[in-house]
């Protein structure tokens, strides 16, 4: 598009998180006129410790806000899976042969502080909760439950996983539960029992359980994340520190040290979710990025970076498409095939025979066996 058609664009972004704050500052680079819609009252991110790859880290230079991000994160060389026990299974080096960035640890909380600190102050509206979209053909409407109601040229739904703007417009299919508890805590280097010497990701892996430790040194901080094949589909259940220990049976006795020591009410536990592959992610004015778009489960490490390369990727084919209606159909053939075999790769997750004796005869649909 021109840079008079780009800078008289009107764009409503619905949704405050990683997609919708990247969405932001990648469009209003373009020059065109944006808010963002958040229906909590305030921003406010639990969870622990995420990896920003190489290609995300790139996309933050070009926009101007790589130091920003680099500021309240650790460059890390490599990420090594393990077995329960330590034993070297596999190695990644980050960055990849031919790249000059590295992959960057960053709390979640630090990452969206980030990324909306470098948004234009008044650009995010707390307290909006979208209750209906519209396309019109030539622009879209929103109506919040606080009455307010927006129309811009385009609407981009960065609503995450549960996204009003993909059930209204796209799928009426809900998230899909893999059959795994994720239980997550923030805790200090000096409660790792030696575990944590460097700024590399680690994952151990036992019968039915991944164990990550992902260092925040720049804080003091370990991200410390047990996800582990149970039947219970409840979103937050409620889960004791037996019931977390019972999943570490066979690891490495550090590791279990560590899960004993946590405070309970520090660890954040949830049933883990994506979403089904979502067939089309745009109509003429209104487009899907992020969790809306390919929820996807966390065993790759690629819901956030996918995230900012929609981001990227939406801004690039508004500048070369003619119009909305145009780069919206260049966006998604451009970043769903990509995020179409992320998420088939991330359900790849456990034997038939571990699923098996969590689910007997049955498999949730999330949960597949390998091929």
């Amino acid at each position: 598009m021109q840079l008079s058609d780009l800078k008289n664009l009107k764009i409503a972004v619905v949704g405050a998180g990683y997609a919708g704050a990247a969405s932001a500052k990648a469009l209003s680079l373009l020059g065109a006129d944006v808010d963002v819609y958040e229906q909590a009252g305030r921003i406010g991110e639990v969870g622990a410790g995420i990896g920003l790859r190489p290609s995300s880290m790139n996309r933050f230079r070009e926009w101007g806000i790589f130091d920003a991000i680099a500021k309240v994160s650790s460059p890390s060389e490599y990420f090594e899976i393990l077995s329960a026990t330590g034993e070297p299974i596999m190695k990644e080096t980050w960055p990849a042969d031919g790249e000059q960035t590295h992959t960057h640890l960053i709390h979640r909380g630090d990452f969206i502080d980030a990324l909306l600190g470098v948004l234009p102050e008044g650009m995010v509206h707390l307290g909006h909760k979208l209750e209906s979209v519209r396309d019109k053909g030539d622009g879209a409407v929103l109506t919040f439950a606080n009455g307010r109601t927006v129309e811009a040229d385009l609407v981009v739904g960065a609503d995450g996983i549960k996204s009003v703007v993909r059930h209204r417009l796209f799928s009426d299919k809900g998230p899909v539960f893999s059959g795994e508890h994720a239980y997550r805590a923030v805790i200090s280097l000096d409660d790792t029992h030696g575990m944590v010497v460097d700024d590399n990701l680690r994952m151990y892996i036992g019968r039915g359980t991944k164990v990550y430790l992902l260092p925040l040194r720049h804080r003091g901080q370990v991200s410390f994340d047990i996800t582990a094949l149970c039947p219970d589909s409840t979103w937050s259940p409620q889960a004791t520190k037996d019931d977390m220990l019972a999943t570490m049976e066979g690891f490495d006795e550090r590791l279990v040290s560590i899960a004993r020591g946590l405070d309970m009410s520090s660890v954040n536990v949830r049933a883990v979710y994506d979403i089904d592959p979502v067939d089309t992610w745009h109509s003429d004015s209104v487009v899907l990025v992020g969790d809306a778009a390919h929820s996807m489960l966390h065993h790759q490490g690629q819901g956030a970076n996918s995230a900012i390369l929609d981001a990227g990727g939406l801004a690039d084919a508004l500048r070369q498409a003619d119009s909305v209606k145009e780069a919206l159909a260049l966006y998604q053939a451009t970043r769903k095939p990509v995020t179409d075999e992320l998420q088939r790769i991330s359900r790849q997750g456990w034997t038939e025979d571990e699923i098996n004796d969590v689910f007997p005869g049955q498999k949730p649909a999330a949960a597949t066996s390998k091929a």
